[in-house]
């Protein structure tokens, strides 16, 4: 008898056949149990008690088929077993000796269900066959009893009441159909704003994570989760960011303060962590906002950069005229026959430091130009060749360039011009550093690719001294030197050069002791290019 039970999560007119087909063969039993009983004997006459019987045997069967059969809620179906449930309740009700029996009420009951399902006028044709039937079957029973004359009224009133019922439940119906499709609609639009939500929890670049009261991770969007480098969820704070944590306590003790900022990551992202009380029931959740200000802090240090520049440029523009007049002057007393040889000292320092000031005077107006990115399609490889051919021309006995180079054909896409300038600038970087410490400079320059990317790379080692670990982060800043005759631009200006190309510069020390600056070119047939200004092609030195 699984059909019988009422299944959640069936649709409302699924629900009410098996409500029909449960409530129709409980009143068969019933009447089964009755007959059973003997107790009809002493309320109808012999010829009615075996209509009465049998009619009841013939409910009970008809509705077990019923049952069985039909599974689904089809409109003509569901109308043909409306209409033969009253038809069967009608000949009991005849059977039984008519109003003072009280099945009529069961035919109320009936047609009440049967609109549930039937709309409009089926569910009124159910209620009018209920009304007519009523009185038909009073009218007969009139005709051979003479009391039931005095039940019209009652019948009467009994078919008023099916179209009554028949139409506030219709109207109920309606109001419950209209209530059920807000309410889908409504479900709908919170589970596509809930899919937004998440989307936008997902794509957003502000890490977000929800902490209760212990400060355990109870969420974390992937934005969180990268700057955190860790998954998080589910996690104490204190194992995942101690310092995280700590900001955290210092804003419960005062929530006006703004947080400090924190570095984290190998490559020290700077993260700023807003924080902002979230009430769940009755617990208080902390929900907590990380924003990476790398860029921020970036553009703002470019915009100073752009503004110096511009000052720079001005200032060094006048400073070299007069400069060249200095150093004119002094390489004419130098040319003289007659300056004494302390005097002669003097004046080759006064020309050396006027040649390193119009040096510094050359760099600086180098970051105010700027032009566009002329890429072509290299060989590097052949580039390369060429490149170490004409660097050792002009270099001296104590310098050694070396260059290694994978087979096969290695190409991408670079301004020519730039190229020399930046590996001018590091090869010769290399071999100032590498001679104090070793009688010769040397260099190697290393050309392959990429296993992981397939990029081609490009590496200018040197067995110098290295770079420590605290000024690591600070090479590429510009005006930042570790030697007293530099001007802290040479590796500056190579990476704005790289990034202009598309390539990427970085710089990574050596187990074996020196240093490594690693190019890493875009791939040739797979970069979109997009001209972006760039310094001029002018040679440069490295700090």
């Amino acid at each position: 008898m699984i059909a019988l039970g009422v299944t959640l999560g069936l649709d409302p007119g699924q629900r009410a056949l098996r409500l029909y087909h449960f409530y129709r063969l409980s009143v068969g039993l019933l009447l089964v149990l009755l007959i059973s009983s003997n107790l009809d004997d002493r309320l109808l006459d012999l010829a009615h008690v075996r209509l009465f019987r049998f009619g009841s045997w013939t409910y009970l069967i008809i509705n077990i088929v019923a049952t069985l059969l039909i599974q689904r809620a089809r409109g003509k179906q569901f109308f043909a077993l409306a209409l033969l449930d009253i038809l069967l309740l009608g000949a009991l009700f005849y059977a039984a000796g008519g109003m003072p029996s009280g099945l009529a009420s069961l035919m109320i009951i009936a047609v009440a269900i049967a609109n549930l399902l039937l709309n409009g006028r089926s569910g009124l044709l159910i209620a009018a066959v209920a009304a007519l039937s009523t009185v038909l079957l009073t009218f007969q029973l009139s005709l051979s009893q003479p009391a039931a004359s005095s039940q019209f009224i009652q019948a009467g009133a009994l078919g008023a009441l099916c179209f009554a019922v028949a139409l506030t439940v219709q109207s109920l119906v309606r109001r419950l159909q209209i209530s059920e499709r807000l309410a889908r609609q409504r479900a709908d639009d919170v589970a596509n704003l809930e899919a937004l939500n998440s989307l936008i929890l997902q794509r957003m670049r502000t890490g977000i994570l929800v902490l209760d009261p212990q400060h355990q991770v109870l969420l974390a969007n992937p934005a969180a989760t990268q700057m955190l480098g860790q998954s998080a969820a589910g996690q104490p704070l204190a194992d995942i960011c101690p310092e995280l944590l700590e900001r955290l306590r210092q804003w419960s003790y005062n929530p006006t303060r703004r947080p400090q900022s924190l570095c984290l990551g190998e490559d020290a992202r700077t993260l700023q962590p807003s924080f902002a009380s979230l009430q769940h029931g009755q617990a208080l959740n902390t929900l907590v906002f990380i924003e990476d200000i790398s860029e921020i802090t970036q553009h703002a240090q470019e915009m100073k950069l752009v503004s110096l520049g511009r000052l720079t440029a001005g200032i060094a523009h006048e400073i070299r005229n007069p400069l060249g007049a200095i150093s004119h002057a002094a390489q004419l007393l130098l040319e003289s026959e007659e300056l004494p040889p302390p005097d002669r000292r003097l004046a080759q320092i006064v020309q050396d430091q006027s040649r390193r000031m119009n040096h510094v005077i050359e760099n600086v107006l180098q970051l105010s130009r700027r032009r566009q990115a002329a890429p072509q399609l290299l060989d590097l490889k052949y580039w390369l060749h060429r490149f170490a051919s004409e660097f050792r021309q002009s270099a001296t006995s104590e310098q050694q360039l070396h260059l290694q180079t994978a087979s096969g054909s290695i190409q991408t896409r670079f301004d020519p011009h730039q190229l020399t300038q930046i590996l001018s600038n590091l090869v010769q970087n290399g071999l100032r550093y590498s001679a104090r410490h070793n009688p010769q400079g040397q260099v190697w320059m290393r050309l392959y690719r990429d296993p992981d990317s397939d990029l081609p790379v490009l590496d200018v080692l040197d067995d110098g001294p290295g770079v420590g670990s605290d000024q690591q982060l600070h090479i590429f800043e510009p005006f930042f030197t570790t030697d007293s005759k530099g001007t802290g631009l040479g590796l500056y200006i190579s990476r704005e050069l790289c990034e202009s190309n598309q390539a990427h510069l970085a710089y990574y020390p050596r187990p074996e002791g020196g240093s490594c600056f690693r190019i890493t070119f875009a791939h040739p047939r797979k970069m979109s290019w997009t001209p972006t200004p760039s310094l001029n092609n002018k040679s440069q030195t490295s700090p």
